[in-house]
């Protein structure tokens, strides 16, 4: 079965994210939250994101009738990601300003908006 728009801008919007989440992890963005556990609890907190990105691509992946509320899961994911990180820039951070951690960055809006235009209508979500 051939993907469709939404699942292709779904498959390129979590492997952004996944890959700033290790750039987070080069920028120990644990810092920028004051977490107190350090890279520990930064862990912690990221297995149960990873396991709900993954969960979520596997209801888009199999046309699932929860398909849309994962693409606005990942959307919304993404878009809090970026404002959070436009916060950070704000407060005069320095952090992820290297070009790549800046293109991770802009890609998650860009694909963000895409998927979030390109949602599949309520009746195709509940279609098998």
């Amino acid at each position: 079965m051939k993907p469709d728009l939404p699942q292709t801008l779904f498959l390129l919007n979590s492997t952004v994210l996944l890959t700033h989440q290790i750039d987070a992890a080069y920028w120990h963005e644990w810092n920028l939250f004051h977490l107190p556990g350090g890279n520990q609890l930064n862990l912690i907190l990221n297995l149960p994101i990873i396991a709900l990105v993954l969960l979520a691509f596997l209801q888009v992946a199999t046309r699932s009738p929860h398909q849309r509320l994962c693409h606005q899961f990942l959307a919304g994911l993404g878009l809090l990601t970026v404002a959070i990180h436009s916060g950070f820039f704000l407060a005069g951070h320095k952090e992820f300003l290297q070009p790549m951690s800046l293109l991770l960055l802009a890609a998650t809006l860009v694909l963000s908006v895409a998927q979030w235009v390109a949602l599949p209508s309520p009746s195709h979500s509940t279609q098998t």
